[in-house]
């Protein structure tokens, strides 16, 4: 049997991070044995300039090396062709970029979207991309 695939968002490392509603999910996918989960590097670089903005450089730079060290998560690169899918799924309308990422690759993946970011929603069911909410 093969591993259950999620793609975690920017919305989703920084509820790990900040210790906020959905902490506790993210953190059981990661460390789940049967769990295959994922990072797009965009939205890495997302989270990353939101903490830069928010704590500054420090925590910035420890967000960074923290998730690039965690063994389990795939950081998934920005390849030309997710580059495209993510362009695709950006210009259908009211949704983020970098967000336009982590939808991608989930669709590319079969995986299911971990997020609580409200703009997900109607455009997972737009790509037939399941989501694992951690929002309020």
């Amino acid at each position: 049997m093969s591993a259950r695939k999620y793609v975690l968002d920017s919305y989703a490392i920084l509820a790990l991070v900040e210790d906020e509603p959905g902490a506790q999910a993210v953190a059981a996918i990661i460390l789940n044995e049967k769990a295959e989960p994922y990072l797009s590097i965009i939205n890495l670089g997302e989270a990353y300039y939101i903490v830069l903005r928010r704590q500054g450089k420090d925590a910035a730079a420890e967000l960074g090396h923290a998730v690039r060290q965690e063994d389990r998560l795939v950081i998934a690169e920005a390849t030309w062709p997710r580059v495209k899918a993510a362009a695709g799924i950006k210009a259908g309308g009211g949704l983020a970029y970098a967000d336009a990422f982590g939808l991608g690759l989930a669709q590319e993946l079969g995986a299911c979207l971990v997020t609580g970011d409200p703009e997900l929603r109607v455009a997972a069911a737009k790509v037939n991309v399941e989501l694992l909410w951690i929002g309020r």
